[in-house]
């Protein structure tokens, strides 16, 4: 199943997603719950869309 999207609104700065994902990792050979897999799925959408800037205006 595919994770759900991020939040709409306004978006976080890549600087505070960056961290966010670090964060998940307590040490480089630790493994994440299932729950931890989900979020850091969607750190990744929300990075993904601050990155390309995705912002869409209605028609």
């Amino acid at each position: 199943m595919p994770p759900t999207p991020p939040p709409q609104g306004p978006l976080r700065s890549a600087a505070e997603l960056n961290a966010a994902i670090r964060a998940l990792w307590s040490h480089p050979d630790a493994r994440l719950t299932d729950e931890q897999r989900e979020q850091y799925h969607l750190l990744l959408a929300e990075l993904r869309q601050v990155e390309r800037g995705d912002v869409t205006t209605a028609a």
